[in-house]
């Protein structure tokens, strides 16, 4: 008897598992946690068996799947579609390239700035020394209007250095005290970084690797050796160096020695002032953002149109396989859709399938009825001999009905038999795997068989025609067994109608991609309006009390139905000699390569 602990922990897990639909329904799906938890719950040993549902519950099982606006094909193209041009877009608002070609830039134009100032200071603003021991020295008055002209214009942060690495003159200064600083402001009722792009171009930059440089200290107080472009510069070397400031902005600098008869008189530091680098990348990236929301609609626009064309004819064919599983309107038709592509063949697929599948079915009503009336004829004749015998007393009548009691029951033993084997067949022809099989030789097996046997019938003689192709001239692909059966029961067929003097010939050869086995005998022929009918279920015509009940008239129909599944034929036609005459009956089989 199980613990307290136990009992209530399965009471627990059953709580869960009844719970676990409207769970599932809010958090989870399959495979989730609460749906493991189902297959936990204990059943009791003695729990009544489920009761039946009923029929609001059957027909609420057999409807067909609800159809959603946006089905999982939708989504699937959706997010194909946009995860590339995300992915693309991605890749283009990095413009590390970019980037570096804009720092380049600004590189190049700063060392070309700063050799213009640095030849006009050599030439303007340096004071020959009074003494040949003295080093030459600035000019302030002639430096401080060059440096206010080139730094106003360009708009760069000019900073002269002496030989020593003290800061003379600073740009920044200079223009501070001569003019008034401006800001551009937005439109009235519009604020920085509100517009959608803004924030969305905010959102996406503050998520993107920043890149990885030192960082910029402004210290007017600190000497140049601070900067080591400074340091390269006062060295007689050009110096450049990138950092970002406190804002995340890119800083460029670059130092330029000032040389006269190649001694360094002191260096220039240019640095790039404001976010000109940042401005130009935010301006492109706002404008590959305005492309990227345009692309992203129209993207989404086709790929509806895609996943519409591609899903709205498979729900019409769900749709119509969901009619003809249900059968609820008669024999539901598969629509034809008047397509070029994958699923105009789709729907013609399924359209034969369906018209197979009906005709399977009413082959297999025909052949329930036909099996029921083959059945029912012996044993009427069977019953009636029964209730026969009941009431005679004569014993010569007696035992002419006991050998119908016994002829009926062998009748019914083979119609069994045969109708087993014909049931069965469908299903073996379908799961047995085909392999190369050669007829010459599997009828050299069968006429061999026969001859040694001495089974009662005319005898059977075989010609083989291989042709130049010699040995394995006559090989198909198929079934060994079941093509051995079809020629037994032609063979069979063709022996029970000829005559003891009669003969039964066979003649194999190949015909293109064919091959084809003509099986002739002696016997009095088919009746034209006949020679199909032969391979009809059931059906035989043969001649003499004797030969009642001994055949099922399955015989042909099988051979017929297996040489389908292996993509041949057989048909009968009559011999005639010379006068015209029947002189007896041919069956022609061919069998693809």
């Amino acid at each position: 008897m199980p613990s307290k602990p136990s009992m209530a922990w399965a009471t627990v897990i059953a709580k869960l598992s009844e719970a676990a639909p409207f769970i599932r329904q809010r958090w989870g799906g399959e495979g989730s946690f609460f749906e493991l938890l189902r297959p936990l719950k204990r059943e009791p040993k003695t729990a009544s068996p489920p009761a039946s549902r009923t029929r609001d519950e059957t027909d609420k099982a057999e409807q067909p799947a609800r159809r959603r606006l946006f089905s999982p094909l939708t989504r699937l193209i959706v997010g194909i579609n946009v995860f590339g041009l995300v992915l693309l877009v991605g890749g283009l608002l990095l413009l590390s390239h970019y980037r570096t070609g804009l720092v380049d830039s600004r590189i190049a134009a700063l060392a070309t700035e700063g050799e213009l100032v640095a030849n006009a200071l050599e030439e303007s603003a340096l004071l020959e020394p009074e003494l040949a021991v003295q080093k030459p020295q600035f000019d302030l008055n002639a430096t401080v209007p060059i440096l206010r002209r080139m730094a106003s214009s360009s708009g760069t942060r000019i900073r002269l250095y002496g030989a020593n690495g003290r800061l003379l003159i600073d740009s920044r200064s200079l223009l501070e005290s001569t003019q008034v600083q401006s800001y551009r402001l937005p439109p009235p009722g519009v604020f920085p970084g509100g517009n959608f792009l803004g924030r969305v171009y905010d959102w996406v930059v503050g998520r993107l690797p920043s890149p990885d440089l030192p960082r910029y200290v402004d210290n007017p107080a600190a000497a140049g050796f601070l900067y080591d472009e400074v340091a390269n510069a006062l060295l007689g070397e050009q110096g450049t160096a990138q950092r970002v400031d406190d804002q995340g902005q890119v800083v460029v600098s670059v130092a330029v020695p000032i040389q006269r008869l190649h001694v360094v008189q002191g260096a220039l530091l240019l640095t790039s002032e404001g976010p000109e680098i940042e401005s130009i990348l935010r301006s492109e990236r706002l404008r590959i953002l305005q492309i990227f929301f345009v692309a992203l609609g129209v993207s989404i626009v086709l790929s509806m149109l895609v996943s519409g064309a591609i899903g709205r004819p498979i729900r019409k064919l769900a749709a119509a396989a969901d009619r003809v599983r249900l059968g609820r309107s008669g024999r539901a038709e598969i629509p034809t859709l008047a397509r070029g592509d994958e699923i105009g063949d789709l729907a013609a697929s399924l359209a034969d399938m369906t018209k197979a599948l009906y005709a399977r079915m009413d082959a297999t009503e025909q052949f329930a009825a036909d099996v029921a009336h083959e059945i029912k004829n012996p044993l009427t004749s069977l019953r009636s001999a029964v209730e026969t015998i009941e009431r005679t007393e004569d014993r010569e009548r007696r035992l002419r009905l006991f050998n119908i009691i016994k002829s009926d029951v062998g009748r019914i033993n083979r119609l069994i038999t045969d109708i087993s084997d014909a049931s069965r067949l469908d299903a073996e022809l379908t799961r047995e795997r085909m392999e190369p099989v050669d007829i010459a030789a599997l009828l050299r097996v069968l006429t061999s068989m026969i001859g040694e046997t001495g089974s009662e019938g005319a005898p059977v003689s075989i010609t083989v025609d291989t042709g130049a192709r010699g040995d394995g001239a006559l090989t198909v692909t198929g079934l060994e067994d079941r093509l051995a059966q079809v020629f037994r029961n032609v063979i069979d067929n063709a022996r029970s109608f000829s005559p003891p003097t009669g003969s039964v010939r066979i003649a194999a050869r190949r015909e293109g991609p064919n091959v084809v086995v003509t099986i002739d005998d002696d016997g009095p022929g088919i009746p034209p309006e006949n020679l199909e009918s032969i391979f009809e279920r059931f059906y035989t015509a043969r001649e003499g009390a004797e030969n009642f009940g001994k055949h099922s008239g399955l015989g042909l129909a099988i051979a017929r139905q297996i040489l389908t599944a292996h993509r041949g034929r057989i048909r009968a036609e009559n011999r005639t000699g010379a006068s015209g005459d029947v002189t007896g009956a041919r069956f022609v089989i061919t069998i693809p390569t």
